[in-house]
């Protein structure tokens, strides 16, 4: 293994974030998000099942 990148992890910032890492699941979201979320979902269904049954 090449000795030569050890130290060069430990080298860069890592945001400085004193809260601690914060990820999607933990952040609140609004009811608009979720309306935006339920349309995206039923339009991605129609295209899956609606467009096949249309053709065949």
């Amino acid at each position: 293994m090449d000795d030569s990148h050890t130290g060069e992890h430990d080298s860069h910032d890592h945001g400085g974030n004193e809260e601690g890492r914060i990820t999607s699941p933990m952040q609140s979201f609004t009811m608009s998000q979720v309306g935006t979320g339920v349309v995206v979902t039923l339009v991605g269904l129609a295209v899956v099942f609606g467009v096949p049954l249309l053709l065949a």
